[in-house]
């Protein structure tokens, strides 16, 4: 018979998996469109967000959106008390259904995303050690090359536009991707093909002993 701990852990796991995989889903879904309604308004408020942000400071950002938000609930509540009352209905508090909801986050759920987190940091941590120490010569020169152009943009972008940037992207290239797979496919073939052979020649080129540590 299993013990029960290893099959608490592995339905804990597989519990795990199935709701990562329906929070891609949900992304996914989003991203290609597939409900039009949902990705506009996603993609219109996280632009609206971003554009505020780049306008005004965070403090007046989070107040004027918690100040729009109770506006429309107030009205609502107002406009909803007076026609029950003129109707002499007893409905009740008309976000009733809402309050109801248990909002409470799990200890399980809390302790799965922050162990999800903590693989992430982890993985971040090995990188920039595997980076920024030199362990592989070729990716620290990537790396400090990647640096360099962003260097570049940073003078021309501040961290407000490159998010507006990244926001438009998120949401548009999957679906030009999506219809023009074919031809895309095929550029980033020769462009990561002209990338690789030039790679190769650096290397080719680097003292003996480093290209023995790369090999090691």
């Amino acid at each position: 018979m299993a013990d029960p701990t290893t099959q608490s852990a592995q339905i804990s796991s597989s519990l795990n998996a199935s709701s990562t995989k329906e929070s891609s889903y949900y992304v996914m879904k989003m991203v290609y469109w597939r409900d039009p309604k949902k990705s506009a308004v996603a993609f219109g408020m996280s632009l609206l967000v971003l554009v505020s942000l780049a306008t005004f400071s965070v403090i007046s950002v989070v107040s004027y959106l918690l100040l729009a938000l109770l506006c429309v609930t107030i009205t609502f509540r107002v406009y909803k008390s007076v026609i029950q009352a003129v109707q002499k209905s007893d409905e009740g508090h008309p976000f009733k259904v809402l309050m109801e909801k248990d909002l409470t986050v799990q200890p399980e759920t809390f302790r799965k995303y922050v162990d999800v987190c903590l693989t992430y940091v982890n993985h971040a941590v090995k990188q920039a050690r595997h980076l920024l120490l030199v362990e592989d010569l070729v990716d620290s020169l990537k790396l400090a090359g990647f640096m360099w152009l962003m260097t570049y943009v940073g003078a021309v972008f501040n961290g407000i536009t490159i998010l507006i940037l990244a926001d438009i992207i998120f949401f548009s290239t999957p679906l030009v991707y999506e219809k023009n797979k074919t031809q895309i496919d095929k550029y980033i073939e020769l462009i990561r093909t002209r990338v690789e052979v030039t790679l190769a020649k650096l290397q080719d080129k680097l003292p003996g002993a480093v290209k023995r540590t790369k090999a090691e």
